[in-house]
């Protein structure tokens, strides 16, 4: 590395203010049934969105993904003035609702995954870094609980296993890519150590 790449940022300012806005909104909030801080599985999402090429905008929208549908009060005219519109419209997208109180579990999964299949693969990359977490959180923390682990989901485990195979599906639609892959590897073995068949 030269000197000059050595004092070259490689993002700006924006970047910091995204990560101390999402440690501020999500300081009370905990990943469900296991009292992890819920900035953890965000921060993750953003290292997977950097590492595999995403642009600035991508890794902010990624630290801010479950803003809007898990913050109370939470604006999307906010996230527009600090951040920018198309901040503001990759994590509307990703959200699966912005209305409260939130519609039923099985509405608003049925319309994500409509609406998922068709999405540019700038936005998909950021949506399977999210449920890549959120699955490979799911398989570790079955081989420690077994079923209890689905006790802290809205869904039962059949609707929540037919989630992330509904979800491997639409992001696979016009879409291939290492996390992709990984994401499906992960649901299968899910599936497998259920003993619930993969189709």
């Amino acid at each position: 590395m030269s000197r000059s790449d050595r004092y070259t940022p490689l993002y700006s300012a924006r970047v910091g203010e995204a990560l101390a806005f999402a440690a501020d909104a999500f300081a009370h909030v905990v990943r469900k049934g296991s009292g992890v801080p819920y900035i953890t599985h965000l921060l993750q999402v953003m290292v997977h969105v950097a590492e595999h090429g995403g642009d600035e905008d991508q890794m902010i929208a990624a630290v801010l993904h479950d803003y809007l549908e898990d913050i109370e009060g939470g604006s999307a005219d906010e996230l527009e003035r600090r951040f920018g519109p198309r901040v503001r419209d990759f994590v509307e997208r990703l959200s699966d609702t912005t209305t409260r109180p939130k519609p039923p579990w099985k509405e608003r999964k049925l319309r994500y995954i409509t609406t998922l299949r068709e999405e540019p693969d700038e936005l998909k990359l950021i949506s399977v870094a999210d449920k890549l977490h959120n699955a490979t959180s799911i398989l570790r923390d079955y081989g420690r609980l077994g079923d209890e682990v689905f006790a802290r989901f809205t869904a039962p485990r059949h609707e929540t296993l037919w989630y992330y195979r509904e979800v491997v599906a639409a992001l696979g639609h016009g879409f291939s890519h290492p996390l992709l892959d990984q994401l499906r590897d992960v649901v299968k073995r899910i599936h497998h150590d259920v003993g619930v068949p993969y189709p």
